[in-house]
């Protein structure tokens, strides 16, 4: 039986902890949510436990740490169905060739970079019986992620939402999304081949699975969505629904042998794309999640962020030094020399690159999952979890430098403005 005490007291601990950091980067320009990441690496054993030892090992008992994570993954289920509720194909389709061409160039470059920067960190960083195969494509994958909400966030904070460049980096960031999670669900499918059958079976499910949701749910759920969008409330009893539905998606992706977030997101993605239906059903989750479940997902985080791992010794930090040259030089830069060749100003590809190199709660996301199928070891992701928070960190004073004065920073006409939810 769980210890009721402790647990609501390691929420208490996170939740305050998280607000005060969030509230002291806000001071300095960053978003919350920055401050909440740099808030669970302060409650692990790298700051709280190396500080006050006995403490940190009287509130966060490892045997404990199983129902925060459970309340965590929980909130990501839903935080994953948010994110593909919130895709916005219509910015893409305004955008048309130039975002399709910097959203590949923004994949193709950090992920080749990733792909040829496991060969040297495969004997030293990977676990024991771990697939090179599984190793490269995760490493290509979570180096081509951008944090779409933080993305936004930054955007909305700006003022930059309704801006040529605004609207091309949501439309980037969505593609990005996609096909990092696509990427995802190859690399989870090899590296549980021998759990969920073999891996032919678990692509060719899944691609059934998507199917099935793309025509037949997608026109169900259009039914479903027709009273919410007329009215612009959603009732408790369609709100359970709706959990039935994510939960569901997700538990199938999960027995495919993909993972449940996949199916959340898919979930989200094949809703009604009504914006008075996507902003009654996003306001029932967000305060929730916000202020509550992700939270938790950063501090669970940061419990299993081992800094000390990485400043061992003068190689572990050189790998750290490649790993930050790989996830700058290929996002930033892959991104900022195709916006060049599609005709923008290098300063408009600059602030590009710096938008989409943020990888926030998404990298995250993708680290937690590699760690736990035994894809990237524990030294590898506390490394990973560095460059996520300073790629994020990197965002704000680049977009402030950059933009002002940038004619592509300037509010397009109404009529042509895409709307875009946050």
């Amino acid at each position: 039986m769980p210890n009721v005490a402790l647990l609501l007291a390691q929420i208490v601990v996170v939740l305050v902890m998280a607000r005060v950091v969030g509230r002291l980067m806000r001071k300095v320009g960053q978003p919350q949510v920055v401050g909440e990441m740099v808030a669970g690496i302060m409650l692990g054993p790298s700051v709280f436990g190396a500080i006050a030892p006995v403490t940190w090992g009287a509130l966060f008992p490892t045997e404990s740490l199983g129902f925060v994570n459970t309340l965590s993954q929980l909130g990501l289920i839903l935080f994953m169905f948010l994110v593909g509720l919130e895709l916005d194909t219509r910015s893409l389709r305004a955008r048309g060739r130039s975002a399709l061409i910097i959203s590949w160039a923004s994949i193709a470059a950090p992920f080749a970079m990733g792909v040829s920067l496991a060969y040297l960190l495969y004997d030293s960083l990977a676990p024991a019986g771990v697939r090179f195969s599984a190793f490269a494509l995760f490493l290509g994958a979570a180096m081509s992620v951008t944090a779409f909400p933080v993305l936004a966030r930054i955007l909305e904070e700006r003022g930059l939402t309704r801006t040529p460049l605004g609207v091309m980096a949501i439309a980037c960031a969505a593609v990005d999304d996609v096909t990092a999670w696509l990427i995802l669900a190859v690399v989870v499918s090899i590296a549980r081949s021998g759990e969920a059958g073999p891996f032919w079976i678990t692509l060719g499910g899944t691609a059934l699975y998507v199917t099935l949701m793309l025509t037949i749910g997608g026109r169900l759920l259009a039914r479903f969505g027709e009273r919410v969008s007329r009215t612009g409330t959603i009732a408790q009893g369609e709100l359970a629904r709706v959990i039935v539905v994510v939960f569901v998606s997700a538990g199938i992706t999960e027995v495919l042998g993909i993972h449940a977030l996949f199916g959340a997101f898919l979930a989200g993605a094949v809703m009604p794309r009504d914006e008075k239906f996507r902003r009654a059903l996003a306001s029932r989750f967000e305060d929730l999640l916000i202020a509550f479940l992700l939270p938790l997902f950063f501090a669970f985080t940061g419990l299993r962020t081992q800094l000390s791992l990485v400043v061992s010794d003068a190689s572990q930090l050189m790998a750290l030094a490649a790993i930050m040259f790989v996830a700058v030089s290929g996002k930033f830069g892959g991104t900022a020399v195709a916006a060049r060749f599609t005709g923008m100003s290098w300063r408009s590809g600059v602030v590009l690159g710096a938008l989409m190199n943020t990888r926030g709660l998404m990298e995250l996301v993708i680290l937690n999952i590699g760690l736990d199928i035994g894809v990237i070891s524990p030294t590898l992701f506390a490394m990973m979890v560095v460059m996520a928070i300073v790629t994020t960190l990197m965002t704000t004073p680049f977009v402030i430098r950059f933009s002002r004065g940038l004619p592509d920073a300037q509010p397009l006409p109404a009529q042509s403005a895409v709307p875009v939810a946050t």
